[in-house]
């Protein structure tokens, strides 16, 4: 038996019951074979794989917190440190109902190569909890994030593990996550990212992850003598990676026609009203029903349906496993020219697979959705220097990051003889970098 396969083998023997993470170390491992079978005897001898499909650390916890009416409610907190070897952990806190510790785990062990492709001096790291924000009241909300780096604080700083935003952590959640680790600590560091701009934060952080997609989307399409200019967009989701890559779409010239979240979706022929979208999500905190008071003429639908819309890209946007064979064969058949995936493995393995083999250009999340991250570790630097850049300057770092990235992975591919195939390109590129620091820093 191969040594990627005897690694897989192992990762689902000794984490049953996480079928997420199980997906994430197959897909990776499997197009890191051309890679392994060239070292095969020094990897297996140095455990090279089981070392980095093995987190470095993995913190679960107890969160009590006393809700408005009083009753004391437990959730369960998650930090899994995955790997270090080129950076301090660095990775999102995800608040949803659906935490557990298999989904931190993917998400950790994606973001290791993530951060590792950015170029960018950070290592990677997830966490989060089952703790749900939809509802609750600020207050409920601080009491949950004071518990929850009550106990966290103890893991992470500056120069160890800075946590981030993720699904359900946005600037409120970051701002008492930090107010409780500055007052534990008493240290004033940049140990978070995606705070307040009166408080240490960045210029961009919020647009970064869908401005991010965009960048890379349009210079893959530009290596092959086209753009996104006059292209038909459908978008999933409707936080700040599907909003700011339907913005940064429309100022590429490209006609975004759909968004989601998690009761239905919209179809706005006209292209979506940007205006109305960050009305009824940002301000109101509402759901997408609202959103025919702004467009009477556009189309409400219950349930899952974005990617039956006919259109020249699709970008994923929400959540993991979210786009499955069917949608797959359904935009091959309506001419899909390229799938970018906005949010962490939207795809599922399958649809992967169909997608590649019918010629569409695919962007895997590690490598298109990059930004948010890439932006993240721009306002760690920003807090070591204690300066404020300009939103242009962090745009352009931003830009300047996401076309090296795709060049990067283009050539990682093209060496191996995978032309065009990015998620061989993105795992490859990411993990050479990811390797030759831990070989250079011994068996630890």
């Amino acid at each position: 038996m191969s040594y990627v396969d005897e690694v897989i083998e192992r990762v689902v023997e000794k984490n049953p019951s996480q079928p997420e993470f199980h997906q994430a170390v197959r897909e990776v491992l499997n197009s890191l074979r051309p890679v392994v079978e060239a070292n095969e005897e020094k990897f297996r001898k140095d455990a090279l794989l089981d070392r980095i499909v093995n987190p470095e650390r993995q913190i679960i916890f107890r969160v009590p917190w006393v809700d408005d009416k009083g009753q004391v409610q437990v959730n369960t907190g998650y930090r899994v440190q995955f790997n270090s070897a080129i950076g301090p952990y660095k990775g999102g806190l995800r608040l949803h109902p659906s935490v557990n510790l298999g989904i931190i785990k993917f998400l950790g062990f994606e973001q290791v190569f993530k951060n590792s492709l950015t170029g960018l001096p950070i290592g990677g790291g997830k966490g989060g909890s089952d703790f749900d924000p939809k509802g609750k009241s600020d207050r409920e909300v601080m009491a949950f994030c004071q518990s929850f780096i009550t106990e966290l604080f103890k893991y992470i700083g500056a120069d160890t593990d800075v946590p981030a935003g993720d699904i359900g952590t946005g600037a409120r959640e970051i701002g008492y996550m930090y107010g409780q680790y500055k007052r534990l600590t008493g240290l004033y560091e940049g140990v978070l990212t995606g705070k307040g701009l009166s408080y240490g934060g960045s210029l961009a952080r919020k647009e970064a992850t869908g401005y991010g997609l965009l960048y890379i989307t349009e210079e893959m399409l530009k290596c092959h003598g086209d753009s996104l200019k006059g292209k038909t967009v459908i978008v999933s989701g409707a936080g700040n990676v599907a909003t700011y890559a339907i913005e940064k779409a429309f100022q590429l010239g490209g006609k975004p026609v759909t968004c989601s979240d998690s009761t239905g979706w919209v179809y706005d022929p006209d292209g979506i009203d940007l205006a109305a979208l960050k009305e009824i999500k940002e301000v109101k905190r509402a759901r997408l029903t609202e959103y025919k008071n702004y467009r009477p003429k556009a189309e409400y639908h219950e349930g899952r349906g974005v990617w039956s819309v006919k259109a020249d890209v699709a970008l994923p946007c929400a959540t993991q496993n979210e786009l499955n064979l069917d949608d797959a064969k359904m935009l091959v058949k309506n001419g899909v020219k390229v799938v970018a995936e906005g949010a962490n493995m939207p795809t599922t393995q399958e649809a992967t697979d169909y997608l590649q083999e019918n010629g569409i250009l695919f962007l895997p999340g590690k490598a298109a959705n990059a930004g948010g991250v890439a932006t993240s570790a721009l306002e760690m630097s920003q807090n070591s220097e204690r300066l404020s850049w300009t939103f242009e300057e962090v745009d352009a770092k931003l830009k300047g990051i996401m076309v090296n990235l795709y060049h990067n992975i283009d050539r990682a591919a093209e060496k191996y003889g995978l032309k065009d195939n990015f998620v061989a390109g993105a795992n490859i590129a990411g993990f050479e970098k990811v390797v030759d620091a831990m070989n250079a820093q011994g068996i630890v």
